[in-house]
């Protein structure tokens, strides 16, 4: 029971961690048909820059602040000098330039910083621990980092649910087209869009720095993740990545967790430590292969919900 309960904190925490890295990506993907493989330098980017803002003031609150809008600036300026000039192109025009700008982001930061991995200390309010249950204790600071994104979700759903921006932002993933006949200035809010989702994944990569080793490329692997969140979730849908993080944090988590001990009650201790990571490493892609075969285009649609 302990085990479980642990690992279903770090798979809530792993989600939201997810679902502050897909928001944003799904909102471009959606709004803007623009396919995105830098994103996760951005959540790297964001990192890096904590670090670097800590070293600087000293204080871990300022850090996330000024990282979070000093990666919003660098989105800003990646979609005014890039990637801008490929919106009217194909899909593998994207996909190809993106993956340069990932090749060019990593040598910056480890020319900038080095290749060998940084760690930003954790602040001194959320550190230690406390008492879950009888023999539990676990690290304040992922409980926090719980919190804020559940904190950061709900302003989201407001933003874009609540605000004529967030209509507009919602039209826009449903129709663009529609929404550039009607007058709205679509490369502003492409520009807008581009922003929140860059300060999203700065965000993200601050909270998560004290937890991970911040080195070059350590975006990449949360971008695969988050790619299948959107589209388990629904592309576009801000409701549907936040469903979708979530389940896909649990089952990574658990799944790595929980397959190798329920395979040794059926193959012995040493086959199960042979297939047991394999299985688990591909349960998300069942789980999504099982809902977009009942659900094709996923669980929230931007068309019927966002």
């Amino acid at each position: 029971m302990i085990l479980l309960v642990v690992q279903a904190l770090n798979g809530l925490q792993l989600g939201l961690l997810l679902f502050l890295i897909a928001a944003g990506l799904t909102l471009v993907f959606g709004v803007m048909n623009f396919i995105n493989l830098a994103h996760g330098v951005q959540y790297m980017l964001g990192a890096y820059l904590g670090v670097a803002f800590f070293a600087l003031t000293g204080s871990f609150w300022l850090a996330l602040v000024l990282a979070s809008l000093a990666a919003g600036l660098v989105g800003l300026a990646l979609e005014a000098l890039v990637f801008r000039r490929l919106y009217a192109r194909s899909h593998l025009d994207q996909v190809l330039a993106t993956f340069g700008v990932i090749l060019a982001l990593n040598e910056a930061v480890r020319t900038l910083w080095g290749a060998a991995p940084l760690q930003m200390p954790m602040p001194e309010l959320l550190a230690g621990s406390f008492p879950l249950m009888e023999g539990l204790r676990y690290p304040v600071y992922r409980i926090a980092l719980i919190v804020a994104g559940l904190v950061v979700a709900a302003l989201l759903a407001w933003a874009v649910n609540g605000t004529r921006a967030g209509m507009l932002v919602r039209a826009g993933a449903s129709n663009a087209e529609m929404v550039n006949a009607l007058g709205v200035n679509i490369g502003r809010m492409f520009m807008f869009v581009f922003t929140i989702a860059a300060m999203l994944a700065g965000f993200a990569g601050v909270m998560a720095a004290p937890l991970v080793a911040v080195e070059p490329g350590m975006g990449d692997n949360l971008l695969i993740l988050a790619f299948v969140v959107i589209v388990i979730g629904g592309i576009g849908a801000i409701r549907g990545a936040f469903v979708a993080a979530l389940l896909v944090g649990l089952v990574d988590t658990l799944g790595r967790s929980l397959v190798t001990d329920a395979l040794r009650a059926v193959l012995g201790a040493a086959a199960a430590a042979q297939v047991g990571p394999a299985i688990a490493s591909m349960l998300i892609y069942l789980v999504m292969a099982g809902i977009l075969a009942i659900r094709p285009r996923g669980l929230f649609p931007a068309t019927s919900a966002a």
